[in-house]
């Protein structure tokens, strides 16, 4: 198929609420080899303009290359829990190192260290209503993920997130690295609901491992 002129890209959302709403965009190349050169596949990111677009350079291993508009990442959340729903393997393998996958149905779970999500600090705001207040910081100041209780004993919190990397994505609509970053953070199961109402849920597990879940779909027109 293809989407956007660009050969062989499904794009998803990531981290969809039960009705199948929201979620954010990703882009996946399936056939990374289409596209060899760093430089182009940094333009083609760019271009998209997705918060991250991922390349797949062996779709049996689940090698992956994860790309903003602007960088490569060694690690994303949302690209991985999509990626093992698209391409329904048991390992994906980024450069980050290996990463468990899995499907109940209903969810796709990667299972990841919260070690490679240690540059998501989280920032403690006093309520939901103050969450939602919160202006787009300007560029330059590093990621901010806010966030506060809907519900302390259900684990129900409210966040949104702020790259501030001035590569056009002012807020990302859902943030798997985030989330394990305040998974670990707090030590305890989250559901979180991250910008206009994607749903993110997570589990801590033994020896720094964070269990990251959530609902993928098709983008609309994409397939």
């Amino acid at each position: 198929m293809s989407t956007s002129g660009t050969p062989g890209l499904d794009v998803l959302r990531v981290f969809c609420d039960a009705a199948g709403r929201h979620g954010n965009a990703l882009g996946v190349v399936r056939e990374g080899a289409r596209f060899p050169g760093d430089a182009e596949r940094q333009a083609l990111a760019a271009r998209l303009g997705y918060s991250e677009t991922v390349f797949v350079d062996d779709p049996e291993r689940g090698v992956l290359d994860i790309r903003t508009p602007g960088t490569a990442l060694p690690f994303a959340g949302h690209p991985l829990v999509g990626c093992a729903w698209l391409l329904d393997l048991p390992e994906l393998a980024p450069p980050a190192g290996p990463v468990e996958a899995r499907s109940d149905g209903e969810f796709t779970w990667i299972t990841a260290r919260a070690a490679w999500a240690a540059d998501r600090v989280p920032v403690r705001c006093g309520s939901p209503e103050e969450v939602d207040a919160l202006p787009v910081p300007a560029p330059g100041g590093g990621w901010r993920y806010a966030w506060a209780w809907e519900d302390e004993a259900a684990g129900r919190v409210r966040a949104r997130g702020f790259p501030g990397r001035g590569d056009g994505i002012d807020e990302d609509e859902a943030t798997g690295s985030a989330a394990i970053a305040l998974t670990a953070h707090l030590g305890r199961a989250l559901n979180i609901r991250q910008g206009r109402g994607s749903q993110l849920l997570t589990a801590p597990g033994p020896d720094g491992l964070v269990e990251l879940g959530g609902r993928v779909r098709f983008a609309e027109g994409s397939r």
